[in-house]
């Protein structure tokens, strides 16, 4: 009987050094049903396979685009009978991958698989956990939406981008890269200095939650999310009536950033309404504004005037956390 499918892409940063090792653990362990993949565009046959061996847990092992894109297969390809999709966890890999974060996966990827195995074995109903899902699309009824967690736009995309391609080539480790990066966007948003090697000027973005007004302006930070918080720990007020999207916004002036800064330290951040920071929550958000970038889950993704991106959430889908 198979406990654990395990989809796994080879051709992801991550797997380069941690695949070998993945292989000879799943070798020695036959109720591993392992299944790799080439390219993103081979993870719906590889889900049709997954579903035959009618597997206690689904472990996704690859960076953001091979996340994003299986629970995008799991989520509309339909199948898994009766739509009953087994709880996903996901394996420590990529450099931007928050959902393993979120579910309590840190450290050794095999360690975690280790421990997920273990769970999928025994006591697997006491670490299903809801979440759902941002489906992200252009708002046409023809479009297939892109399912993820956690969205970032406006300056939060654009330092995210800068840290991508300026400071990662410089072969540095993750957290001093992070580090730099942070110094360069905070240099940028208080002292104003601009140059080729500093993180672009934030554009105007326009961002409308349906019934509930629009917000337009420069944004220093932009996260839409699902999960009960936001990054920093903030509740959107009276969220249980208002949508299952919460947003947060923070206005792109050293005021605001400083006091969003200041008051995350304290852990006091979102205990009250704060000038130039802005809570919300809907159940759809449209984002708009010229080459304005967003990244869903690691992937990018482009809005512009006229061409809006439009975030709905999903219905609840189970995914394992390792933390009971």
């Amino acid at each position: 009987m198979v406990c654990v499918a395990l989809l796994s892409n080879p051709r992801s940063t991550g797997n380069r050094q941690l695949l070998p090792r993945v292989r000879s653990y799943c070798a020695n362990h036959l109720d591993i049903f392992h299944y790799e993949v080439e390219s993103v565009e081979q993870i719906g046959r590889a889900m049709q396979m997954i579903a035959h061996v009618k597997p206690t847990v689904i472990v996704i092992n690859g960076g953001d685009g091979t996340v994003q894109t299986a629970l995008t297969e799991l989520y509309q390809g339909s199948y898994f009978e009766g739509g009953a999709v087994p709880p996903v966890a996901v394996l420590p890999n990529g450099k931007t991958n928050l959902i393993a974060l979120d579910l309590g996966i840190r450290g050794d990827p095999i360690k975690a698989l280790e421990r997920i195995v273990h769970i999928a074995k025994t006591d697997i109903a006491n670490h299903v956990v809801a979440r759902e899902l941002i489906a992200l699309s252009d708002g046409e009824d023809s479009s297939r939406p892109v399912l993820g967690m956690f969205l970032g736009g406006a300056g939060l995309a654009d330092s995210i981008l800068y840290c991508r391609n300026r400071i990662y080539p410089l072969g540095l480790s993750n957290g001093i890269s992070h580090f730099l990066t942070a110094m360069a966007v905070l240099a940028s948003v208080f002292f104003g200095i601009k140059g080729r090697y500093m993180p672009p000027a934030a554009r105007p973005v326009s961002i409308s939650l349906i019934r509930d007004g629009q917000l337009a302006g420069r944004f220093a930070v932009l996260i839409v999310t699902t999960l009960e918080k936001l990054l920093l720990g903030a509740r959107p007020a009276g969220q249980a009536a208002g949508g299952r999207l919460k947003l947060l916004a923070v206005d792109h002036s050293p005021k605001a950033v400083f006091v969003m800064l200041f008051l995350s330290i304290l852990g006091r951040f979102g205990s009250r309404q704060m000038e130039g920071i802005h809570l919300e929550h809907g159940d759809t958000i449209r984002i708009e504004g010229e080459n304005s970038s967003v990244i869903l889950d690691g992937e990018i993704f482009q809005a512009d005037e006229g061409r809006p991106i439009v975030l709905k959430s999903t219905p609840p889908v189970p995914f394992l956390r390792l933390a009971a």
